[in-house]
């Protein structure tokens, strides 16, 4: 069996079960009809659906047990900050355009390519693995090529960029991938420190950027209702809550870093968006446009 057919049976299983219990029949079932449509072998026996279910246990995080009263398989745990999710959703895209191939002219993708993605199978090996690893970093600002030997603690997407935050003589950095060349992972490992979590260290964070000396501050943004639709759909982040949501406005408080990263966002809003508060972000933002209009005078 193909890598592809073995990655897109566990795919399948969980979208099904993620719309409703199955019984085993009906998941058998349902890989026959996708098995005859798709013309990949997706059949699956009793044995192998046990199999499957350690497997995208330990591979996705999500578990899938037997409820004995209503005699079907259910996911009674999915962890909603692992990376299986995007991994799932990759698997959506490869799928549909793996049907799709008589509609080449009729997809398109943004020329915006994800950076970075050359070393990631490698960057995350060396992150599972506690190795040590040594590269070469251009920085942009000076042009030039620096060595680094860094402990790997884990890997981050940003809009469209992959970054490795990594701990180098004992300062925790963020090198951004594609800018990372000749990577090697040396014999040596590390220790990551137990109190260390990549979630609790972008908790705060817009992006990348996570200011040492900097407390978090509560934000509140007035959206007008037709751009709250898409804020309601898309978090700006995982701290939004929303205070009002009527015909006029759309109104959100979050608690995160105000850096740079962040205050382009909010301009990239025009006239969609009011900083409610803190007072201190609004006249930040203004002094950014008006430096920007000296620059067309």
């Amino acid at each position: 069996m193909s890598i592809r057919e073995y990655t897109g049976r566990h795919h399948l299983i969980v979208n099904l079960l993620r719309n409703r219990p199955a019984t085993f029949r009906e998941i058998a079932d349902y890989l026959s009809e996708i098995s005859l449509d798709q013309g990949y072998d997706f059949n699956i026996s009793n044995r192998t659906f046990r199999r499957d279910i350690k497997q995208i246990a330990s591979l996705y995080h999500i578990e899938i047990t037997y409820n004995f009263s209503a005699k079907v398989y259910q996911i009674t745990y999915e962890d909603p900050q692992y990376i299986a999710s995007r991994m799932l959703e990759a698997f959506d895209i490869f799928h549909a355009l793996n049907i799709s191939d008589h509609l080449p002219k009729q997809i398109q993708f943004d020329n915006k390519q994800p950076k970075g993605t050359k070393i990631l199978y490698d960057m995350l090996l060396a992150v599972r693995k506690k190795q040590q690893i040594r590269f070469s970093y251009f920085k942009y600002y000076d042009g030039a090529h620096s060595q680094r030997l860094v402990h790997p603690y884990g890997v981050k997407e940003f809009k469209n960029r992959w970054y490795v935050l990594a701990e180098e003589k004992d300062k925790i950095k963020i090198f951004a991938m594609d800018r990372i060349s000749d990577m090697q992972t040396t014999a040596q490992h590390f220790d990551m420190p137990e109190t260390f979590h990549m979630h609790h260290y972008f908790q705060y964070c817009f992006g990348i950027i996570h200011p040492e000396k900097e407390d978090p501050k509560d934000v509140t943004l007035s959206f007008t209702a037709f751009q709250g639709k898409y804020i309601k759909s898309l978090p700006l982040h995982s701290s939004q809550q929303i205070l009002k949501d009527n015909k006029e406005e759309l109104r959100i408080k979050l608690r995160l870093n105000i850096t740079h990263d962040f205050k382009m966002e909010i301009l990239s809003y025009g006239d969609q968006v009011r900083v409610l508060q803190p007072a201190s972000l609004k006249q930040e933002l203004k002094d950014i446009l008006l430096r920007a209009l000296k620059n067309y005078d």
